[in-house]
């Protein structure tokens, strides 16, 4: 596996797992660690407009901040709506 190395808004370095998909309604999200042997998982960088600014709730659901491309959540709830 072999990590794309990545600057984030903040100035931090991540590694990006591009063989490592979350679908998204417009393009996929990819995993981001914060360390070269993937051990520690940092967030995920929406490929739609490459922002690392995503949010994700208890019933996984991802979403970026930026362009709004979003993950539906594996589970659905109707008690959490």
């Amino acid at each position: 596996m072999a990590l794309e190395s990545a600057t984030t808004e903040r100035g931090e370095s991540v590694f990006i797992d591009r063989s490592d998909a979350e679908r998204g309604s417009e393009a996929p999200f990819y995993a981001v660690y914060s360390s070269k042997d993937s051990s520690n998982r940092w967030g995920y960088v929406c490929s739609n407009c490459e922002s690392f600014d995503n949010a994700m709730d208890t019933m996984g659901k991802i979403e970026c901040n930026n362009c709004g491309n979003i993950r539906k959540p594996e589970e659905w709830d109707a008690a959490h709506e």
